[in-house]
């Protein structure tokens, strides 16, 4: 007689763990570590396409928390601002002779 080894199991996670902070957590869910091990990927790919968050937990305890990324797009237009410093002033001559001038003085003549 063989054994079937019983399906995986999810729990959801206790109020403990639910929030509804900025990020939108759509749902919260606990998974051991092992099973954790096992579905990996598709656990990921499902935390990618649906949001929320799963829980790994060590023998009850929660160890770590998988969580889709967030990622804050800044606009094109305006993304440099205040990353230039302007020392003195860039539109006063510089009283220097400039080389590339007179090499073009010389071409026209």
């Amino acid at each position: 007689m063989s054994k079937r080894k019983s399906p995986p199991v999810v729990r959801e996670s206790a109020s403990t763990y639910a929030s509804d902070g900025p990020e939108g957590v759509t749902f919260s869910q606990e998974v051991s570590a092992g099973e954790f091990k096992a579905r990996c990927l598709a656990l990921m790919n499902e935390v990618r396409d649906r949001g929320g968050e799963y829980i790994i937990t060590k023998r009850g305890v929660p160890v770590a928390k998988l969580v889709p990324v967030r990622i804050e797009r800044r606009p094109l237009l305006g993304s440099m601002k205040g990353t230039v410093k302007v020392l003195g002033d860039i539109v006063k001559p510089l009283n220097e002779p400039w080389d590339a001038l007179e090499a073009w003085d010389d071409d026209e003549s």
